[in-house]
């Protein structure tokens, strides 16, 4: 990994990575900042843009630690707004916020943008194509110290870098994605994901996380964008991948399948030990746990058992894109259960 393309190690919450440093003039854009409780994390992600971006936001939700005060020091613009989800909170800060830049970047208080990534934005924005409404970068995931290459972790393509009048965020309580009107291109150097914070905080955040997206897979999708492999965004390939394959996969064994693709077919154990620990808490804990959290709700809405009588088993619900014809009589000879695709 080169060095200049890494920011980790400890820092002292009060002040920025010391071999960080901004020079010349600010890159048209506004960077935007999403916190709670980010004490930790914080000071990087505004290292990584504050002096080079030429405005920088943070909109807190509540923050109960120093977070809001680290950013005020920072010299970014700081913003309260209750915490009504995540895209929520995106599309309030692409409505609300008065920017005075057409573009606007989102960066994850675990994120920062690497040098590299600067000095690309800074000269493509200077005279951007007309017809771009947004921006692909690549993820570059650190984990427990290590960058994860393997897995299927490396590149990630995520939009991040809009026209803010062009932009909006899918309705999802998790994984959400950004969605613009028009064209889109890719950008050729990376953002840094590194989380600092004791990895319980890892764990219990994806235990919320395991519960919206639990909720997601039994409402709508609004705003999403299509399922369709053959298509040139990434987002919307991986929505076809999750719909048309993961999803039809049974409880429970999919979580297996899932781990075994990443570990072993995307070669996850390439990444050492932090590589199983990762693919073993995410590709496989969060999935299993997900679909436990699927079975639940479906138990809690089961209609109460008469006294004396065993509780019913919870129907599973249909797969999103599939009616169910269930024959509700004892079925006549050779006919049975059967799925028909919309």
């Amino acid at each position: 990994m080169a060095a200049q393309d890494r920011l980790s190690g400890p820092t002292p919450i009060d002040g920025p990575p010391p071999d960080v440093a901004h020079r010349g003039p600010r890159a048209p854009l506004a960077v935007v900042i999403l916190t709670h409780n980010e004490e930790e994390n914080l000071p990087h992600a505004l290292a990584s843009v504050t002096g080079w971006a030429a405005e920088v936001w943070v909109v807190d939700a509540g923050s109960a630690d120093r977070t809001v005060e680290i950013a005020r020091r920072a010299g970014a613009q700081v913003v309260a707004h209750a915490f009504a989800g995540y895209a929520a909170q995106r599309n309030w800060a692409l409505r609300s916020l008065p920017f005075g830049q057409e573009w606007v970047l989102f960066l994850d208080a675990d994120e920062a943008a690497t040098p590299g990534l600067r000095a690309e934005l800074a000269a493509v924005l200077a005279s951007p194509p007309r017809e771009v409404a947004g921006y692909y970068v690549r993820r570059r995931f650190v984990f427990l110290g290590r960058w994860l290459r393997h897995g299927g972790y490396y590149p990630v393509w995520l939009l991040r870098v809009v026209r803010h009048r062009l932009a909006r965020c899918e309705d999802r309580g998790v994984d959400e994605h950004l969605v613009v009107d028009g064209p889109t291109a890719r950008l050729a150097h990376d953002l840094l994901h590194e989380d600092r914070r004791p990895l319980s905080r890892w764990v219990e955040r994806h235990v919320r996380y395991a519960e919206l997206a639990a909720a997601d897979l039994e409402r709508p999708r609004a705003g999403a964008p299509p399922a369709r492999w053959r298509s040139s965004e990434p987002s919307e390939r991986a929505r076809w991948w999750y719909e048309r394959v993961y999803l039809r996969v049974p409880l429970g064994l999919r979580a297996l399948a899932y781990f075994a693709y990443r570990y072993v077919l995307r070669g996850g154990f390439l990444d050492g030990r932090e590589g199983l620990v990762y693919h073993v808490l995410q590709g496989l804990w969060y999935r299993v746990l997900v679909d436990a959290k699927i079975m639940e709700r479906r138990l809690s809405r089961a209609p109460a058992p008469e006294p004396g009588r065993p509780a019913a088993r919870p129907e599973a619900a249909p797969l999103r894109g599939t009616v169910v014809l269930r024959h509700r009589s004892p079925p006549a000879r050779g006919t049975t259960d059967r799925a028909v695709e919309r």
